[in-house]
């Protein structure tokens, strides 16, 4: 039950969600590429990719001076039924 609580806490933020759909065609997208995409603040952004890579959802590289983040193919099964409703 404590499982499910923090997935729909770490879902319930639209933003989030937006960051999962953006990221759904196998794109990798910096922080500022998100932001951009989100009309948020970079600051804004990278804390929702914080979260939602410390719970498996999504990698990140390091390339070009800049960090790109795309989904995590093998995230946690419970995220994976959300992110194939939004495709």
């Amino acid at each position: 039950m404590k499982r499910w609580s923090i997935v729909f806490k770490t879902l319930g933020n639209i933003n989030r969600l937006k960051i999962i759909k953006l990221l759904g065609d196998g794109n990798a997208l910096s922080v500022f590429d998100i932001a951009g995409k989100l009309k948020i603040s970079p600051k804004a952004a990278s804390k929702h990719l914080i979260i939602l890579h410390h719970l498996d959802v999504l990698h990140n590289n390091g390339r070009e001076g800049h960090v790109f983040y795309f989904l995590n193919t093998k995230m946690p099964k419970d995220f994976m039924r959300v992110v194939k409703l939004l495709k």
